[in-house]
């Protein structure tokens, strides 16, 4: 008798990655001041300037790291997505091994083997790895951020997706 926990699994899926959105810095830090009546708002200040003064030279200087690349976010942001490609891992074998198709025409290259497709899903895990660094590196730190995420998403749909069509 094989129990189908599909239901289950999906929506403890969803909650998981629900949670761990809600409890990120990024979503635990959002402001709400504008949100208040009473809230101070900016006042502006306008001061004339001569017609003939000289505005300095603009400078370009690299941007300072807001963080250090390994800090806690991008820890457990990388942990849940080697989570998500191991359980995108897991469910694309266990279809493939039940006569079932790999949609993704690159994956599809290398599922011949439990070996190939393992290689391609802890790939893909090092890649987002590797573009969030080059991302933390030029000073684009929501980038940083949004790689992990998006993949996770992605990975998560994927094996969502293949536990619903089993």
């Amino acid at each position: 008798m094989r129990i189908h926990l599909v239901g289950s699994g999906v929506k403890a899926g969803v909650a998981f990655a629900l949670l761990l959105v809600g409890l990120s810095g990024a979503g635990l830090a959002q402001e709400v001041a504008l949100l208040q009546p009473d809230a101070p708002m900016p006042a502006a200040s306008f001061e004339p300037t001569p017609a003939f003064t000289t505005v300095p030279p603009v400078t370009v200087t690299r941007p300072t790291e807001a963080h250090r690349f390994w800090d806690r976010e991008n820890s457990v942001l990388f942990a849940a997505t080697a989570a998500f490609s191991a359980a995108d891992f897991v469910v694309t074998r266990d279809n493939l091994r039940n006569g079932g198709e790999e949609f993704n025409p690159v994956t599809r290259v290398l599922s011949g083997s439990t070996a190939g497709l393992a290689a391609n899903f802890a790939g893909e895990t090092v890649g987002v790895v590797g573009l969030s660094y080059f991302f933390h590196r030029t000073g684009h730190h929501r980038l940083e951020r949004a790689v992990s995420m998006v993949n996770i998403g992605g990975s998560g749909a994927a094996a969502a997706f293949g536990l619903l069509h089993r």
